[in-house]
């Protein structure tokens, strides 16, 4: 039975949907990368200025953090809608560079948006008791790291995860409860993806030093490619030692094989990935690639260094947050479109928030294509943006009515891996 206050969200939504569907256009159509995103932070803003919901700008650069208050006391529900693309050359909406909304993060920012205009338009919120945060969040994917390690040198930030800089930044440090909605891969029907969980992982940048030669002369040389290649061998070679249960991945690229084709390389770089379940599988994984990459440079007589750097945590979600917003998906999607335990086998700093905060990310169908590939975009926009605008809305609603009863429940039985300041030394100490 939908509520009378979720009904009059529902319908207010649905009288926006316009500016909703042309909110998540414009972002689709100008993709920018982590901590650049200015055209959608803008459009943001102005959206929050339409409203006249007031808003901290700018945070972890081009962050932004509205609060719509009830002005009765409970507690603050944060809703989140990641901002940045990816690179993915061919995509049909990339730009000249690349850049394109491969992930969906453009379906998300929407939502959140309509979320919020229907949660202010509709005057639902002053019903509630709490507050209402809206947080448009930059670099939620991990690439561009050139870019970042020049941001963090020049002391614009202190971490490569958005929501890591936005948590030392303080701009979580009165959040009760977060929620977002992220998009679905290969699911073009209108289901709703609950319950789902997402690998923590740490990155490493590998670099290995030989001895320069003319390629006629390799025996005057030590070849530094051939390291990189072993490490990559002796790396593949451990996959046999882990456990499903660890969803231990590793998945290294070669940044850099060498300078000439004339010479024998001297340095060759390699970036990867140690993705796991938990800390024991990352630390797991992160001890066989080591061994594989110092071995490798023994037996070649090459030098190797390892560059850790501090990844996402695994996603926790928050079982009370889910049967609220499963109900509430319900309503909107219709009574058969709940999807259990789908396996989320990437990463986020959602899973960092998530062992701080009750915090949930479900996702939603709408979208055709693999996601991080060039066939994956919006093939059905109502269920997309609206029905997670909807969705977000309502979950709120059913959070912060009678009294936040529900939302007070969520906080009461929420066990954090980390407190706030436990979490921030673990940033600090800058590994898993």
């Amino acid at each position: 039975m939908i509520t009378v206050l979720n009904q009059k969200l529902y319908n207010t939504i649905e009288e926006q949907k316009e500016q909703i569907l042309s909110i998540a256009e414009e972002i689709l159509k100008n993709p920018e990368v982590g901590y650049f995103e200015e055209k959608t932070s803008a459009l943001v803003r102005k959206t929050f200025d339409d409203l006249e919901i007031t808003y901290e700008y700018p945070l972890a650069i081009t962050g932004v953090k509205a609060i719509l208050d009830t002005k009765k006391e409970g507690p603050n529900i944060c809703i989140i809608g990641e901002m940045d693309s990816l690179i993915c050359k061919g995509h049909p909406f990339c730009d000249e560079e690349g850049k394109a909304h491969a992930c969906g993060h453009h379906a998300q920012v929407a939502a959140m948006l309509g979320a919020a205009i229907g949660l202010k338009k509709s005057d639902v919120y002053k019903e509630l008791c709490g507050k209402i945060t809206f947080m448009a969040v930059p670099a939620e994917e991990f690439i561009d790291l050139s870019s970042r390690k020049e941001l963090k040198a020049r002391g614009k930030i202190e971490y490569f995860g958005g929501k890591q800089q936005l948590f030392y930044e303080g701009a979580f440090c009165d959040v009760d409860i977060v929620m977002m909605i992220h998009a679905q891969t290969e699911a073009p029907e209108g289901k709703f993806y609950s319950r789902t969980s997402n690998l923590g992982f740490m990155a490493k940048t590998i670099t290995f030093r030989g001895k320069a030669a003319h390629g006629s002369r390799p025996d005057e040389g030590v070849n530094a490619l051939n390291a990189a290649a072993l490490a990559i061998l002796g790396i593949h070679s451990n996959r046999d030692t882990f456990t499903e249960e660890e969803h231990i991945r590793i998945h290294p690229i070669i940044t850099k094989g060498g300078d000439v084709v004339n010479s024998v390389p001297d340095e060759v770089c390699i970036e990867t990935y140690v993705r796991g379940a938990t800390f024991d599988a990352i630390r797991k994984g992160s001890d066989a690639v080591n061994r594989a990459v110092y071995g490798a440079a023994q037996m070649i007589g090459a030098e190797a260094t390892i560059e850790d750097m501090l990844g996402f945590l695994p996603l926790k979600e928050s079982n009370e947050i889910n049967d609220v917003m499963d109900e509430v998906a319900k309503e909107v999607l219709g009574d058969d479109c709940l999807v259990w335990n789908v396996p989320a086998v990437g990463s986020s700093d959602i899973g960092d928030v998530s062992c701080v905060i009750p915090t949930v990310q479900p996702s939603i169908g709408g979208f055709s294509g693999k996601i991080h590939s060039k066939d994956f975009f919006v093939t059905d926009a109502d269920v997309a943006y609206i029905g997670a605008a909807k969705i977000l809305a309502g979950t709120v609603s059913d959070l912060l009515a009678n009294n936040a009863e529900k939302a007070k429940t969520v906080i009461e039985n929420f066990t954090p891996l980390f407190t706030r300041d436990e979490y921030l030394a673990y940033l600090k100490q800058g590994k898993i």
